[in-house]
C-alpha cells in the first residue's frame, strides 16, 4: 500500500456516496416509461386528462430536470427549475434559470416571479412535477412587499454566519416569503402536485428541506421573531424586516398553512435522495476495498469544531479490527468570526486536525485520516468540497510554518488546506444530501 493510499481511498469512498445519490440513479425509480404508459409514483399520467408541468429549485434541479425530460419527454408541457449558477445542463423542454447561493441575488427573485407566471397556465386537471433539492431556499428569493433585496440578502447572510442550524434558518426564510412554507402550493390553482424531493437536512424533515414549498408548515411567525433573537440578530435588522415580521406576529399577515389544511389533499411529497442512502453506498465501497465499516447512526448536528472533536475521540478509542472506516453523515455549524475564507466541512477537518495534534496517542493518531466533503461539491463560498487532514498535512503545515489555531480562530481553513494540498475539490455534483464524514485508522 502505497503511503497516500488512505488519502485516496477516502476520496473514492466520498465519490461513491455522491454517485448513489445522482438524480440519474434516483428518478427511474418514481418517474417510469413504458409502451403503454408514463407514470410519478404509481400514479399514471395517461389517466389524466390534462397537462403536466415541471417546476423546482436547488442544486440538483437541473439534473433532476434533465433525467425528467428523459424519462417522460413529450409529455411534458413546459418546465422552468432553479438551479445555482454554473449548474445548469442542456435541456430541451425544461428551461433553466441559474441564481446565487447561499446569497439570494436578484435571478433568484426572477426565477420565483416566472415560476408563479408558469403556475397561472395550470388548471385543476393539470399535474404538476416538483423537483426539490437543497439550496432552493436561497435559488427560490422572492422579496416581501416593502423589503429591498439588499435588506434580505444582509439578513440571510448573518443568519447563516450566526451557528443558527438549518431548520432555524428556514423558519425565518419562510416567514419572509410567499412560496415557502407550503405556500407554493396556493399557486398552483388545485392541480395535483407530486413533489419528488432530494433531501439536504437532518432527519429528513420535510417541512424544513428547501423551507418547504409544498409541506404544510408547524413554524410562525413568532418562532421566526424568537430565532432572530436568540441569535441577536433582531437589533441588526432593518425597519422594514422588524415591521413585516411584528405585522405578522401580531396577526396582520397571513400565515403559512398548517398541518391539516385541505390545500394539501392533492399534494404528494417523496423523499427520493438522503444522506442515509449516501452513506450505505460509502459503506459498501470501503468494504469493498478492504475496510471493515462502521455508520453512525446518529446524524451528526451543531458546532464542526465540537463535532470534529468527538470523531477524533471516537477514532482513539475504536477497539475493533483494522483497517475501519468509520463514517458519518450530517451538517454542522459554524459561527462566523474571523475574515478568512473557508466553509463547514473545512472547518471540520481543521478542528480535527488540531484535536489529533493534542492526542498523546501518537501511534494512532499517525495511521488517522479525516475526511469531511459536501456531497453538493461546495463548501461555503468556495471552490473546494471538504478537505481531508492526515499525517501529511501536518507535515507539510510544520514545513511551511502554518499555525494551525491561527487559521482556525480567523475561520480560513481553506487557505491552511490550499498550502497543504489538502483540499477535496470535486466540482459541481448535481445532487446534495448533506455531508459525509469519515475517520480512517490504517493498520
Amino acid at each position: 500500500m502505497n503511503e497516500f493510499a488512505a488519502r485516496e481511498h477516502a476520496v473514492s469512498i466520498l465519490a461513491a456516496a455522491i454517485h448513489a445519490v445522482q438524480p440519474a440513479n434516483l428518478l427511474p425509480q418514481y418517474l417510469k416509461v413504458g409502451i403503454r404508459e408514463k407514470f410519478i409514483d404509481k400514479e399514471s399520467l395517461y389517466n389524466t386528462s390534462g397537462n403536466t408541468y415541471v417546476i423546482g429549485a436547488g442544486k440538483a434541479a437541473a439534473a433532476m430536470a434533465l433525467v425528467t425530460e428523459q424519462l417522460l419527454g413529450d409529455h411534458i408541457k413546459e418546465g422552468l427549475v432553479t438551479t445555482k449558477y454554473d449548474h445548469s445542463l442542456a435541456t430541451k423542454k425544461i428551461r433553466i434559470i441559474e441564481a446565487a447561493h447561499p446569497v439570494p441575488d436578484q435571478q433568484g427573485v426572477s426565477a420565483v416571479t416566472e415560476t408563479i407566471q408558469l403556475l397561472k397556465k395550470v388548471t385543476t386537471n393539470d399535474t404538476v412535477i416538483c423537483l426539490i433539492s437543497g439550496g432552493a431556499s436561497a435559488l427560490w428569493c422572492d422579496v416581501p412587499e416593502g423589503i429591498t433585496l439588499p435588506e434580505v440578502q444582509r439578513l440571510f447572510d448573518q443568519l447563516i454566519r450566526s451557528g443558527a442550524s438549518i431548520a432555524e434558518i428556514n423558519t425565518v426564510r419562510k416567514h419572509l416569503s410567499a412560496i415557502k412554507g407550503g405556500q407554493l402550493i396556493r399557486r398552483c390553482n388545485g392541480a395535483r402536485v407530486h413533489a419528488l424531493i432530494i433531501s439536504d437536512v437532518p432527519g429528513d424533515d420535510l417541512s424544513v428541506i428547501a423551507s418547504g414549498p409544498t409541506v404544510a408548515d408547524h413554524t410562525t411567525f413568532t418562532d421566526a421573531c424568537e430565532v432572530l433573537h436568540r441569535y441577536q440578530l433582531w437589533a441588526h435588522l432593518s425597519v422594514a424586516i422588524k415591521q413585516y415580521l411584528e405585522e405578522g406576529r401580531n396577526g396582520q399577515r397571513a400565515e403559512t398553512p398548517k398541518p391539516g389544511d385541505p390545500l394539501f389533499k392533492q399534494t404528494s411529497n417523496t423523499i427520493i435522495g438522503s444522506n442515509s442512502m449516501a452513506l450505505e453506498a460509502a459503506a459498501a465501497h470501503a468494504t469493498a476495498i478492504g475496510y471493515h465499516t462502521e455508520i453512525d447512526p446518529h446524524f451528526v448536528t451543531g458546532n464542526a469544531e465540537e463535532a470534529a472533536r468527538q470523531l477524533v475521540q471516537k477514532a482513539l478509542a475504536y477497539k475493533g479490527p483494522l483497517p475501519v472506516c468509520l463514517l458519518q453523515g450530517g451538517e454542522t455549524t459554524v459561527q462566523v468570526k474571523g475574515k478568512g475564507l473557508g466553509g463547514r466541512n473545512q472547518h471540520f477537518v481543521l478542528a480535527a486536525l488540531q484535536a489529533i495534534q493534542g492526542s498523546v496517542d501518537q501511534s494512532r493518531t499517525s495511521k488517522l485520516t479525516i475526511l469531511s466533503g459536501g456531497t453538493d461539491g461546495t463548501d461555503g463560498p468556495t471552490d473546494a468540497t471538504g478537505a481531508i487532514g492526515d499525517r501529511h498535512t501536518l507535515d507539510r503545515a510544520a514545513e511551511a510554518t502554518l499555525n494551525l489555531g491561527t487559521y482556525l480562530a480567523d475561520n480560513d481553513a481553506y487557505h491552511f488546506f490550499q498550502r497543504t494540498n489538502s483540499l477535496v475539490i470535486t466540482g459541481p455534483t448535481q445532487t446534495n444530501v448533506m455531508d459525509i464524514m469519515m475517520a480512517i485508522i490504517e493498520k
